[in-house]
C-alpha cells in the first residue's frame, strides 16, 4: 500500500485529498505546514509527497528543494499542487526536482492517475537494476540510485540520475530531446525542451571532468561519448 504525504494548508482541500486518497487504498498522512512535514520526514519515507506551493511557513518550492537536496530523501517523488499556472512557475518547480505539477482546480480522477503514473516511474526499470557501471573514477550503482566520482557522492536529483542512466545506457547513440523527455519525464505535462537543456547543464556541472562525455548534437539532442 503506497504511503503518501499530503502537505496542504487549506483545510477543505486537505480533507478532500485525504478522503479520496484513502478511498483509493493509499495510506495517508496529512500536514498543514511545511515545517511539520519536514519534521516527520526525519523518521519516515513516504512513497510520494503531494505538496502545495503556497504554505504558511516554508514555501513549497523551498521544501521541495530541501527534500531533493537530502541524499536519503531525494528519490521520494513530489507532485506540486498550486494555483499558479504560469510557465515560469512550472519550470522552477520541475527544475527543483518535482516529478509532476498539477494546477488547481483539478479533478481527483486526474490527480489519482498522475499519482499512479509517478509511482510507476519512480520504480527503477529492470535494466537499471543490474550491474554497477564504472567509467574510470565515475561509479554508478543503479540499484541503489547512487553515483560517485572519485569516491565522493554526486548528489544527483532523481531526474538527473535518470538522465545520466539514459545517456550512459545509450552510449554512442544520439537521444533526441523528445526521447529524453519520454524516458526521464515519461510524457509529463508542462515539460519543455528547455527543461531538458537545463538538466543537461546541471548534470554536466556535477559530473565535472566527465561532463565532457555528454555531447550536444545540434538540432537533435545529446549523446554519451567517451571519445575526445
Amino acid at each position: 500500500m503506497p504511503f503518501i504525504y499530503v502537505v496542504e494548508d487549506d483545510e477543505d482541500i486537505n480533507e478532500l485529498l485525504v478522503y479520496n486518497l484513502s478511498k483509493e487504498g493509499f495510506k495517508v498522512s496529512s500536514f498543514f505546514s511545511g515545517k511539520d512535514a519536514l519534521e516527520s520526514l526525519k523518521n519516515e519515507n513516504p512513497d510520494l509527497i503531494l505538496l502545495d506551493i503556497m504554505l504558511p511557513d516554508i514555501d513549497g518550492l523551498e521544501l521541495c528543494k530541501t527534500v531533493k537536496s537530502d541524499p536519503e530523501k531525494k528519490f521520494i517523488p513530489i507532485i506540486m499542487l498550486t494555483a499558479k499556472s504560469t510557465e515560469i512557475d512550472k519550470i522552477v518547480g520541475l527544475e527543483l526536482g518535482a516529478d509532476d505539477y498539477i494546477t488547481k482546480p483539478f479533478s481527483f480522477r486526474e490527480l489519482i492517475a498522475r499519482i499512479k503514473a509517478v509511482l510507476r516511474r519512480s520504480k527503477p526499470a529492470n535494466h537499471e537494476q543490474n550491474s554497477i557501471i564504472r567509467i574510470n573514477s565515475l561509479y554508478i550503482n543503479p540499484q541503489k540510485l547512487e553515483a560517485k566520482m572519485d569516491d565522493k557522492p554526486l548528489n544527483l536529483t532523481a531526474k538527473e540520475f535518470k538522465l545520466l542512466m539514459a545517456l550512459v545506457s545509450s552510449k554512442d547513440k544520439v537521444l533526441s530531446r523528445e526521447k529524453i523527455l519520454d524516458i526521464v519525464w515519461n510524457n509529463e505535462v508542462d515539460v519543455f525542451d528547455r527543461t531538458v537543456d537545463v538538466h543537461i547543464k546541471k548534470l554536466r556541472d556535477k559530473l565535472g571532468k566527465y561532463g565532457k562525455f555528454i555531447k550536444t548534437v545540434r538540432g537533435v539532442g545529446y549523446m554519451w561519448n567517451e571519445g575526445e
